[in-house]
């Protein structure tokens, strides 16, 4: 049985613009196991959402997806039909959106929402049972189940989120992709709600995708870290291995943009320039206008991503100049 409950083989993605094409994903390659969690790091605009977005095949009408595969356990995504990716979407791979209160319709009830999921994949066969079982995964994300009954608009900003969570756990999918699920909300709800996911992880036993722009919050609930720049994947190993020998110029940058509560004081540091314009990438590696170690086959040659040893891949044709 193969061990990979996902591979993604050489994604590219575009939108389709009057100004012509954005390389929003650009051959973006890596595999996920079974239980295992990954996360996805980035600065906004880099790719993150719309590698989630091609993976559920919820792209808006003018992106296109140019090339690649995603497989999800056998299954290519990419050649299903529509009503094929019906039946998947959800059922097998859900996801926990960025804006719970937009994920939510205002005028129904939370409840009869979860419901309308379970009884669209055929896994419910009455209310009471569709009910029963909302009430349980409510406990199960620590909301009273009593709260089914309400509307979005008289939960909290936690108590949403939480019941997105519900909602994407409801079909009993193999994959779940969490796209910022703490944005907007407070440090302390941020921490309880990144540690209950991590809980529910390991109890079900459930393969996750962590997506946030904040590094350290990804190398906490994550086992591996996917680092994405202007629609490429840089680097890519064990959330050890990036948060402590980060080899990518990038990473290393965005390790130095934050700061530690342990340790001296030190400057934070920041990485100039500013992305690039994805109408008009730059040749070679999209990340050497920026670099301090560019050379001029960084200018010339989109570097492959490599294994450099103890499953650590990076795309930079000077990565250890960056440690």
């Amino acid at each position: 049985m193969d061990e990979y409950v996902l591979r993604v083989e050489d994604l590219t993605m575009h939108y389709s613009t009057r100004a012509g094409d954005v390389w929003a994903v650009d051959n973006v390659s890596f595999a996920l196991k079974k239980g295992q969690a990954m996360g996805l790091v980035g600065e906004s605009g880099c790719g993150k959402t719309s590698i989630a977005t091609s993976l559920l095949r919820l792209l808006p009408d003018n992106a296109v997806i140019k090339g690649g595969h995603i497989y999800l356990n056998s299954t290519d995504l990419v050649a299903l039909e529509e009503e094929e990716m019906r039946k998947v979407r959800w059922r097998r791979i859900s996801m926990v959106f960025q804006a719970a209160m937009n994920a939510l319709n205002p005028v129904y009830k939370v409840g009869d929402q979860i419901i309308e999921a379970m009884e669209n994949h055929g896994l419910v066969t009455t209310n009471e049972v569709a009910r029963n079982q909302v009430a349980d995964l409510f406990r199960l994300v620590g909301l009273d189940p009593k709260l089914m009954e309400q509307y979005p608009h008289e939960y909290s900003g936690g108590m949403r989120q939480r019941a997105v969570i519900a909602m994407a756990l409801s079909c009993k999918p193999d994959l779940i992709i969490a796209d910022e699920p703490t944005t907007a909300l407070d440090v302390i709800v941020q921490d309880n709600l990144l540690r209950e996911m991590m809980e529910l992880q390991h109890k079900l036993h459930m393969s996750m995708i962590y997506i946030s722009h904040d590094i350290a919050v990804i190398a906490e609930v994550s086992d591996r870290i996917g680092v994405m720049y202007a629609g490429r994947l840089v680097e890519l190993a064990s959330a050890v291995e990036v948060f402590h020998h980060p080899l990518h110029p990038y990473t290393a940058g965005l390790m130095s943009a934050f700061p530690s509560i342990i340790g001296p004081k030190r400057a934070l540091k920041t990485l100039p320039g500013e992305p690039p314009d994805l109408l008009h990438p730059p040749h070679g590696c999209r990340f050497h206008p920026r670099c301090p170690y560019a050379t001029d086959i960084c200018k010339q040659e989109v570097p492959e991503l490599k294994d450099l040893g103890n499953d650590h891949n990076v795309a930079c044709y000077h990565p250890m100049e960056a440690s």
